[in-house]
């Protein structure tokens, strides 16, 4: 029989037994499970948060396989919130987790609390909905987005996500590791802030690589 403080043992060395038992009453929602949402995934499915809930409509696809990294050859055409929970319930005996195969809409009908919701969609509108139904349900959401060499993540907690302009971005083309690496902060920012550690709130992080590839990292309050 598998004990947490030998699954969770490194995580217990660094914030001890209390703040890790914490975390499985945690109950997160990701939307998406495209290359952030796998990502997040990996990230925090091992983490000991106690339920995840995946929500994604859609199916995995051959040119999706390179940067969504819970995804192989095998699972062409699976429904990708399936196979996400499956890889989380393969890798963490102590998880909860379900697939929402649904649009957002959908998903945002149905009774259910969360102590945290991710954002790893690829477009503003249902970001303008996330944002909306967090604020109905009291529940910060941390937002991501990557394009090509650069990023963007902010964790919504009183500011409004209706400052960004909804024009019609011809979303360009991006690399795993770029996508990754957005993903990390923004898991990073979710398990800091449910164990109960410091995180700044409200403020949008901006990461890019410049043209001599330095990454470059500018912090810019978000008005209420």
């Amino acid at each position: 029989m598998i004990k947490t403080t030998d699954y969770f043992n490194r995580q217990i060395q660094l914030w001890g037994k209390e703040v890790q038992d914490s975390l499985k009453d945690k109950k997160i929602a990701i939307i998406g499970s495209g290359g952030l949402g796998c990502s997040l995934a990996m990230a925090l499915g091992t983490s000991g948060i106690g339920q995840i809930d995946i929500v994604d409509f859609d199916t995995v696809g051959l040119h999706n396989i390179h940067r969504q990294i819970a995804f192989t050859l095998n699972d062409e055409n699976r429904l990708k919130a399936e196979v996400v929970v499956e890889l989380m319930k393969s890798k963490n005996p102590f998880i909860t987790a379900n697939a929402h195969t649904m649009d957002f809409e959908s998903f945002s009908k149905i009774e259910n609390s969360y102590d945290l919701i991710l954002d790893a969609t690829d477009n503003l509108q249902t970001r303008y909905e996330i944002d909306k139904y967090a604020r109905e349900k009291n529940t910060p959401w941390i937002y991501a987005s990557v394009e090509e060499f650069n990023g963007q993540v902010c964790f919504f907690n009183n500011s409004s996500f209706q400052i960004f302009n909804n024009s019609d971005h011809q979303v360009g083309g991006n690399i795993a590791p770029m996508v990754m690496h957005i993903a990390s902060l923004q898991a990073n920012l979710a398990l800091r802030y449910l164990a109960g550690l410091n995180i700044v709130k409200d403020k949008l992080y901006y990461l890019y690589f410049n043209e001599e590839g330095e990454l470059i990292t500018q912090k810019f309050d978000m008005p209420k």
